[in-house]
């Protein structure tokens, strides 16, 4: 369960954000995100209405961070996401920008007793949660539904396609006392406007709409190159095998139709010697965590999944989506599509046709015809492994004291360490596969900060 502490008792500034995000690399922001920062500094409700992958999430934290009382103990924002993993990612983007505000995620899968106890303790400034989970602390009042001013809601087209609704119209009479609305979407719908004449009023103006959906500067269409890969049979998995040979390793997400179909694709690439994590919504929630770590991680470079991924994981290193099965519309497919060409990178998209199919009509481009290699290339080995470490932050465990771990007790250096992710209880680490079997001889009944935990490798 996650929650932020301030780092300072100042408010933010846009020269102590650009600071934080220079720390990550950031030099600068795109064009939608600097009118978005500019529309946060006016006094209108804001739709931003933006590609998936082009930065949403950032151009909606900024100008947050400068809303915000510090002084005040109330929750003051509230940001609806669709997914309990989008809520865990937004967060953690809010926490890496090191603001002085505090914060708790709320999500299902989890009593929310457990969260209210956390919110007692930290006493939030901005909280993160998913429909259903905060229509749950509303009425159970554990949130003061009168006092928060600021509300977000991020994905709005895949709230709605979720099934949220209900949920929705019950958040915007649980929130009276709301100055502010952001309302960001990948695809327009003729139910936003109603969602947000619904916290207007005589007094309030109408709300700015910020369009880059259609030629806008953070439009991924150009960023993307698209392919269509034939079958010779209506079995796709020897076709598949060969394109992702093809791909030498490159971070891809393989999207399939069912949960059935995600355990039988994922065998078959195990099978032929892939490291191929899985993704759907039948697995419990631990998981679908480690999953997502060990792709996100390098310590496996398939993902293959459901439409689920395509609902908020942002994962800036994927290179590749595939369509194993077609998408189902239009929105599935700009959805799973902006998986790849985040920010300003590039990307490819390939779809699978076999002799029965053929290209849905709601395709916006013509793709290229792909061949992959014969025979097929062999599968490319990642180069991390993930190690499970049985101590987190509650046990006053940080990253630089893992890594002091690994190097001093298990004899590597800080370019043989890859991602490092402290949870609660336990942390995993990324070790060079190579020399990960003798750091574990090496570290085996070693104690981290004194204290004897368990350390080995991620079980799968």
């Amino acid at each position: 369960m996650s929650s932020q502490t301030p780092s300072s008792g100042t408010p933010c500034d846009r020269t102590q954000l650009m600071q934080s995000l220079g720390r990550q690399g950031i030099e600068r922001l795109s064009p939608m995100q600097e009118a978005m920062w500019e529309a946060g500094l006016g006094d209108r409700d804001v739709v931003l209405l933006s590609p998936t992958g082009s930065g949403k999430t950032l151009a909606y934290l900024l100008p947050l961070a400068t809303w915000l009382d510090v002084a005040s103990d109330a929750v003051q924002a509230v940001v609806l996401v669709p997914s309990r993993e989008l809520a865990q990612q937004v967060e953690g983007v809010f926490r890496s920008l090191r603001t002085p505000y505090r914060s708790v995620c709320c999500h299902g899968g989890r009593p929310a007793m457990d969260e209210h106890r956390l919110m007692r303790s930290v006493r939030p400034q901005v909280i993160f949660a998913t429909p259903g989970r905060l229509c749950d602390h509303l009425d159970k009042e554990n949130i003061a539904g009168a006092a928060v001013r600021w509300l977000v809601v991020d994905e709005f087209d895949k709230c709605l396609e979720l099934g949220f609704r209900d949920e929705m119209r019950r958040v915007v009479a649980a929130l009276p006392g709301v100055r502010r609305l952001v309302l960001t979407s990948a695809t327009d719908s003729e139910e936003i406007a109603p969602f947000v004449s619904a916290f207007g009023g005589a007094h309030r103006r109408p709300a700015l709409r910020l369009d880059y959906l259609t030629g806008g500067p953070s439009a991924p269409t150009g960023r993307i190159r698209h392919f269509v890969v034939h079958s010779p049979e209506n079995d796709k998995l020897d076709t598949l095998t060969a394109l992702l040979g093809d791909l030498r390793g490159r971070p891809t997400i393989v999207f399939v139709g069912y949960r059935e179909s995600v355990e039988r694709v994922g065998e078959h690439l195990a099978r032929t010697g892939f490291h191929a994590e899985r993704y759907h919504g039948g697995m419990e929630q631990q998981w679908r965590e480690r999953a997502v770590y060990k792709f996100r991680s390098g310590c496996s470079n398939v993902l293959v999944s459901t439409d689920l991924a395509a609902r908020g994981l942002d994962i800036p290193e994927v290179e590749a989506v595939v369509h194993y099965h077609l998408p189902a519309d239009r929105n599935a497919y700009v959805h799973r599509t902006g998986r790849t060409g985040r920010w300003e990178a590039g990307g490819q998209s390939y779809f699978l046709i076999n002799p029965k199919e053929a290209l849905p009509d709601y395709l916006d481009c013509q793709p290229e015809d792909y061949v992959p290699a014969q025979p097929p290339l062999s599968p490319v080995e990642p180069r991390w492994v993930t190690v499970y470490v049985g101590k987190g932050r509650k046990d006053k465990i940080s990253k630089a004291d893992l890594v002091g771990f690994f190097c001093k007790k298990g004899g590597l250096r800080a370019d043989d360490l890859g991602r490092i992710d402290v949870k609660d209880r336990y942390a995993y680490v990324s070790v060079d596969r190579a020399k990960v079997r003798a750091a574990l001889r090496a570290v085996a009944g070693e104690k981290i900060k004194g204290l004897r935990t368990l350390v080995e490798l991620m079980r799968h």
